[in-house]
């Protein structure tokens, strides 16, 4: 008897219908994606919310795994991202861009990590840890980033995050989404 296991997960909820953008290396956020509204509790001049969302199958004959797929993604979510028109410029456009490309860099960590497994009767176990091992470095990184660039404000650090990012993301161009 086979049947299917199945599981999708996603680092920030979500709506069913809500909409989302893929991460695609063409493609630039502008301000037009931005379509949250503003929190002017905060002082930050925006926001760029966005996640891994991952799910996968799992094929089983007697109980036994027998084969596997996954689907992992780099979304953005316009509607919980904003910014402060008076506030944001170039310059944090390109700050908030480089958030999301820091979330496609984990998105292409978790299909390489993914990659590397084989069928075996810990493959749901192995996914669901990998998957909370590259959300906890993903949330390391974003916090990393806006800490050492003083959230853009520190004009050498964001030139240095930009190049490593950039690095980091050819390096792994081989698991990189495909929109």
């Amino acid at each position: 008897m086979s049947r299917i296991f199945l599981l999708i997960l996603c680092l920030l909820p979500f709506q069913k219908d809500e909409p989302v953008l893929s991460w695609n290396e063409s493609y630039k956020l502008t301000w037009a994606d931005f379509r949250g509204l503003p929190n002017n509790q905060v002082s930050a001049a925006a926001v760029t919310a966005s996640g891994i969302t991952f799910g996968f199958s799992v094929r089983e004959t007697n109980s036994v795994p027998v084969s596997f797929t996954t689907e992992v993604h780099a979304h953005f979510y316009p509607e919980k991202s904003w910014y402060k028109p008076k506030l944001a410029d170039a310059h944090v456009l390109g700050h908030e861009q480089l958030h999301y490309d820091i979330t496609e860099l984990h998105a292409r960590k978790f299909r390489k990590g993914i990659s590397q497994f084989k069928v075996s009767s810990s493959i749901k176990n192995n996914l669901r840890s990998l998957h909370k091992t590259i959300n906890k470095a993903l949330a390391e990184m974003q916090n990393s980033y806006d800490a050492e660039t003083d959230y853009s404000r520190n004009n050498t650090a964001q030139l240095k995050w930009k190049l490593y990012i950039e690095r980091e993301l050819e390096k792994l161009s081989e698991f990189k989404s495909l929109n």
